[in-house]
Formats: C-alpha cells, sequence, structure tokens
C-alpha cells in the first residue's frame, strides 16, 4: 500500500479544468492576426486621414484586434491619388483613400463630385454622392475593388499671397489646380493653371513656381499651405470628395466576421465623416483665423462670372470623356 498514492478526485477535476483552460487560452492566442495596409497622400489630420484612422480603429474594434489595418499619410507608401486605383487593382496596397479629382486624372467619371459649382452646398453635395454613387461601384468592381466609404471636402476655394478682389487678381494667378477639369476651367477665365497633387505641390509653392492653390486647405494640409499662402478667397467652387476602395481578392479572403467588421465599419466611417463635415467648415476658419490667414468672403460678381462661364467648356468635354455614365449621374442628381 505503501507503493501506491490515492488520488483525490477534486484535484484531478481541478487539473483537468486547468487544462482545457490553458488550451483555450493558446487557441485564442494562436488564432491568426490579418494586416492590411490603407493609404492616403493626404495629412492624418485633414478630412481623408481623419476617415482613414476612423476606418482601421473601428475594423480593429469590431474584429477584437484580429483583423488590422495598418494606416499611412502624406504619400509615404509611395502613391498618390491619380495612382491609387491602379495601385489597389495591383495590390500594391490593400486599401487606399485617393483624392477623387486626383483619381480622375487618368478616369474622368470620378470628377463628377469637382464639377464646377455643381455641388456648391452640402445637401448638393449628398444629392450628386447618391446620383454617382452606382456608378462609381460598377467602376471600382471592373478593376478588382470594392468601394468602402467616402469622405467629403469643404468647399474649394484660392490659396494665394493676397485676396483674389478682381478679375486682374484672377488672371495673375499661377495656380495648382487638381484635376483636369479645374485646370482647364481656371486657364479659360485667364490664370496660369496646373494640374498637381497636392503631395507635390508644397515643394512648388516653396519653389515660387506657383503662387496660388485652388484647395479646402483642410485641416494639416491648411497648416502647409498657410506657410506660404496667407490668403484665401471664398470662392465655393465644389465640395468634392475623396474614395476609400480595397482589393476585392483582399477583402474575399477575410472571413464571414472579417467582411462583416470591414463592411460595417465603413459605413459608419462614411455616416460619421459626413456628420463631421457639418462644422468642419467653421473649425478651419478659426484656425486659419488665428494664425493669420486672411479669408476674403465678399468675392466680385467679376471673378465669381468669369470662373462660372469658363467651367461650361470644361463640363461639356467632361461629359463627352465620360459618356452615358455622366448624363445618367445628371439625370439622377436632377431629380433628387
Amino acid at each position: 500500500m505503501s507503493g501506491f498514492a490515492l488520488r483525490n478526485p477534486l484535484t484531478t477535476k481541478s487539473s483537468l479544468l486547468g487544462l482545457v483552460a490553458a488550451l483555450f487560452a493558446l487557441t485564442v492566442v494562436a488564432q491568426p492576426t490579418t494586416t492590411l495596409r490603407i493609404t492616403t497622400e493626404y495629412p492624418a489630420t485633414s478630412m481623408p486621414g481623419l476617415g482613414v484612422s476612423s476606418f482601421a480603429e473601428r475594423v480593429a474594434q469590431k474584429t477584437g484586434g484580429r483583423l488590422v489595418f495598418e494606416t499611412s499619410f502624406d504619400a509615404t507608401a509611395g502613391f498618390k491619388s491619380a495612382d491609387m486605383v491602379d495601385a489597389v487593382q495591383a495590390r500594391k496596397i490593400d486599401a487606399a483613400d485617393a483624392f477623387a479629382g486626383g483619381v480622375a486624372n487618368k478616369y474622368p467619371l470620378f470628377a463628377v463630385s469637382s464639377l464646377p459649382f455643381l455641388a456648391d452646398s452640402l445637401p448638393r453635395a449628398e444629392a450628386l454622392l447618391k446620383a454617382a454613387r452606382p456608378a462609381y461601384e460598377r467602376f471600382l468592381q471592373a478593376h478588382g475593388q470594392k468601394l468602402l466609404y467616402t469622405t467629403p471636402w469643404p468647399a474649394s476655394g484660392i490659396w494665394s499671397r493676397k485676396p483674389v478682389t478682381s478679375l486682374d487678381g484672377l488672371r495673375a494667378l499661377r495656380i495648382r489646380t487638381y484635376d483636369d477639369m479645374s485646370q482647364a476651367t481656371l486657364t479659360a477665365a485667364g490664370a496660369w493653371a496646373s494640374n498637381i497633387s497636392f503631395a507635390d505641390a508644397m515643394a512648388r509653392i516653396a519653389a515660387g513656381d506657383v503662387d496660388a492653390v485652388l484647395s479646402s486647405g483642410d485641416g494639416g494640409a491648411g497648416r502647409k499651405l498657410w506657410q506660404y499662402l496667407p490668403a484665401f478667397t471664398e470662392i465655393n467652387y465644389a465640395m468634392p470628395i475623396s474614395i476609400a476602395t480595397i482589393n476585392l481578392a483582399a477583402y474575399e479572403s477575410l472571413d464571414a466576421a472579417g467582411r462583416t467588421a470591414v463592411d460595417q465599419a465603413a459605413a459608419e466611417t462614411e455616416t460619421a465623416q459626413w456628420q463631421r463635415i457639418r462644422s468642419r467648415l467653421e473649425d478651419n476658419y478659426r484656425v486659419m483665423r488665428s494664425n493669420g490667414v486672411m479669408i476674403e468672403m465678399n468675392v466680385p460678381p467679376s471673378v465669381t462670372g468669369a470662373l462660372k462661364a469658363a467651367s461650361v467648356g470644361a463640363v461639356r468635354q467632361w461629359k463627352e470623356k465620360v459618356g452615358p455614365d455622366a448624363d445618367d449621374i445628371l439625370k439622377r442628381f436632377g431629380s433628387n
């Protein structure tokens, strides 16, 4: 008898429960983390930058960290908006937030949100997005990706060394524009316009090649601009958008829970972005004024009239490039 020890049933049960718990913990730890990359060419504090961060945080939260989107800003991933649709399609990057005007340099459909003086208020920008969204989704699916969410920009104005208060002042500008249409419009109005990505614009401004920029100057973008261009003229040219997309194969490789998390995070991010824009202009103006920016709201009719007259030909050319989708979008927009 002395060579045998009696087993305590309670001890044996406790050991088994501990073993089960340990195995469960190992199983949880062993669950793999999927990491995807999402980028934008704009600063983290801009509207697109905030959207990228918000989307990534929501996905991580919904999946308990099992799906992670690594974020990058200021074009540090090596892609500007004009290249992002192609980069996502080739999966050089898994997902991206691209300024639609930049994308339009290659794919004119996306210039619709930048049509001059069409979406010049938030309600009209929302209506235009609703009208264009089916065309966006069809196009992106054909290019191997899925639309995640959109981000609105505050209305575009003119950053310059002094406010634009005359037609002569407008025509003297060497101005950076953000798509072919805005370049054509400003050129037709008499300015010296160049289509330059935001990531490349600052070097051109610092070098003196450019002395004005068509932009809202939102968030961190404004902080860069007012170093050289301390005046902003509110012309309400357009309220363009950025679009966030994900490679379709990357999306479809996720399990059902991962896809659901991405879908929900994208929908919530879009809602939050369009809600955020409601106070964004006021916040931007407050920060701009506190940093010495002169904001000109009383734009002479000669300036706005010249810009609107110059935009007619650009819009006609856009419709010719896009074809039936353009007519369908404008018809849907007009019926809203």
